[in-house]
């Protein structure tokens, strides 16, 4: 294994090499005051993800993913470094332009579903869209078909009490994808689900990243659903060491 820096992920990843990088990280750090003592939680951590491309985040619980997920997406501000997401460094932005750039470059998808509880699955999926201030009639045959890519077309009046973990886990997925971001972050999210309904929702989300070209970034525990993404990266002593290098889907089907 060998550290990854963003020259040495562009060397190895051969099948993603030719596409543009969605999503950079350069030096980036983050450390946290615990009483007289300084955590270093991430150290000088370069990365590159590229358009398409399929990466699972692995390592000990304490080692820092949901940190990382979360300065990727512009949640946390590092201690020190750049995040730099579609061409957009996101420490340049301010709170307003870091909400509006979320809304339409990145997805994002957790454990907990986090749909509105007294809306359809229909307007949760909407919701993004609507925030920005879309028209609903311009944007429900986007949401719809959405909603039935995941399997959920019979489904889009219902609210999330009346709809089993896995079916709220889809909406997530189709609220995640339909201002069609650059990249989707994504934090155990089949961690509450029962093995057969993990299994249909991660190849949901592979099939889904392969036709849109999506990036997709999962910190999981789940090694069967790490095994078939395009690269593992293992957080280790707050840097990232390819751990797995996967043939894209792409190609191998090809």
């Amino acid at each position: 294994m060998s550290n990854i820096s963003g020259q040495s992920t562009i060397k190895s990843a051969t099948s993603v090499s030719s596409k543009s990088a969605v999503l950079e990280c350069t030096d980036l750090t983050m450390e946290y005051i615990n009483g007289p003592e300084k955590v270093q939680v991430l150290s000088q951590l370069n990365f590159r993800a590229f358009r398409g491309e399929r990466i699972a985040i692995v390592g000990s619980s304490g080692s820092g993913k949901t940190t990382l997920l979360h300065l990727l997406g512009g949640l946390d501000t590092p201690t020190s470094g750049d995040v730099v997401i579609d061409g957009k460094a996101l420490a340049k932005l301010s709170d307003a332009e870091l909400g509006l750039f979320r809304n339409r470059s990145l997805g994002f998808v957790y454990q907990l579903h986090h749909l509105l509880p007294e809306f359809t699955a229909l307007e949760n999926v909407l919701m993004p869209l609507l925030i920005r201030g879309e028209k609903r009639k311009v944007i429900t045959p986007r949401a719809l078909a959405l909603l039935e890519r995941v399997g959920l077309g019979h489904r889009v009046d219902h609210k999330p009490s009346e709809l089993s973990g896995g079916e709220r886990q889809r909406v997530a997925i189709a609220r995640a994808l339909v201002a069609e971001p650059a990249c989707v972050l994504l934090d155990e999210p089949t961690g509450n689900l029962d093995p057969n309904t993990a299994e249909s929702v991660n190849q949901l989300m592979l099939d889904i990243g392969r036709e849109h070209q999506t990036c997709f970034i999962t910190v999981t525990h789940d090694m069967a659903l790490a095994q078939r993404m395009d690269r593992i990266l293992r957080l280790d002593q707050g840097q990232l060491v390819e751990q797995s290098i996967y043939v894209n889907a792409v190609e191998k089907e090809g």
